[in-house]
C-alpha cells in the first residue's frame, strides 16, 4: 500500500534562491527559517519514504527518521557549492533511513514463516528423540511434508542475529568467532567492504554525492554534471581524485 503524501498547504514551489536563503538563515539559528524548510520539503521526505514501503516498518516512523535526515541536509548544506538543495538531500534522507534500518536489527519475520519455524523446531525435538540425533533438513522435509528449501528459509528468518564477535566454536581453548568463519569463507570480502564504506565515510559531502549518484544509481559524468551545475571534465577529474583517495585508504 503507497503511503498518501501529506496534505500541505498548496503554496508555490520555493525557487532555489529562495532555498538557499533560508537555509542561510536556518544556519544561523533562524529557527523560523529551519521550520519553514521541513514543511516545504515534507513531499520530499515522503517520496523517499515511498522506496521503504514493505519493510516491516510504520510509514510514520520512516517518514521521523527521513525528517532528521532533511534537517542533517539544511545543517551541513555547503551554500558554495552549485547544487540544487533537494539533489544534496534525497540522499542524505535515503542514508538516515537505511542506517535506521539497519542499525535497528530487528528482522521483521512474516507470521506464517514464525508458524512454520514453530512446527519445524517441534518436529526437531520429536526426531531428535526418535533418532538420537539431530535430524537433517531432508528428514525434517519428509517428516512435515515441506521443501528443503521452505525449511531453510523458516529457520533462517527465525534466527536471532549474532554477534560477529559470538564464539562459534573452540579449539584447544581457542575461540573461534563469527567474524573468523565470515573472513574464511568470503576471501576476506567482509574485510574489503568494511574497507569500503569506511574510505567512503571520510570523503566530503560533495564526494559522496558524486560516488551515490555514479555508483548507486548508475548515472553518466554528463547527468551527474548537469545535476551538480559543472562541467562534465570537472565530474571526471573529481571522481579521479576521489577513486585515488578511496583505493589510498583502503591499501593503508
Amino acid at each position: 500500500m503507497d503511503v498518501e503524501v501529506k496534505k500541505t498547504n498548496k503554496t508555490a514551489q520555493l525557487k532555489d534562491e529562495e532555498v538557499k536563503a533560508l537555509i542561510l538563515q536556518a544556519q544561523q539559528g533562524d529557527q523560523a527559517a529551519r521550520d519553514e524548510l521541513i514543511q516545504k520539503n515534507m513531499r520530499l521526505v515522503w517520496s523517499v519514504v515511498q522506496r521503504f514501503i514493505n519493510r516491516g516498518y510504520e510509514p510514520e516512523d520512516l517518514f521521523q527518521i527521513g525528517c532528521i535526515g532533511l534537517l542533517k541536509s539544511v545543517d551541513k548544506f555547503d551554500l558554495s557549492y552549485n547544487v540544487k538543495f533537494s539533489t544534496y538531500a534525497v540522499p542524505m534522507i535515503i542514508g538516515e533511513i537505511q542506517r535506521f534500518i539497519r542499525d535497528d536489527g530487528t528482522v521483521k519475520v512474516s507470521r506464517s514463516l514464525k508458524e512454520m519455524s514453530n512446527k519445524i523446531r517441534r518436529a526437531k525435538d520429536e526426531l531428535s528423540k526418535v533418532f538420537g540425533r539431530t535430524p537433517t533438513i531432508t528428514e525434517l522435509s519428509e517428516h512435515l511434508e515441506l521443501t528443503p528449501e521452505d525449511i531453510i528459509m523458516a529457520q533462517e528468518a527465525s534466527r536471532t542475529p549474532s554477534s560477529i564477535h559470538e564464539t562459534v566454536y573452540e579449539n584447544d581453548g581457542d575461540p573461534i568467532t563469527l567474524l573468523d568463519q565470515i573472513a574464511d569463507h568470503s576471501e576476506n570480502k567482509w574485510f574489503e567492504k568494511i574497507a569500503l564504506k569506511e574510505a567512503i565515510a571520510l570523503l566530503d559531502e560533495r564526494e559522496k554525492l558524486i560516488v551515490y549518484l555514479r555508483y548507486y544509481k548508475d548515472q553518466t559524468q554528463t547527468e551527474v554534471a548537469e545535476r551538480l551545475g559543472i562541467s562534465q571534465v570537472q565530474v571526471s577529474r573529481l571522481e579521479k581524485k576521489i577513486l585515488s583517495q578511496m583505493k589510498s585508504r583502503m591499501d593503508t
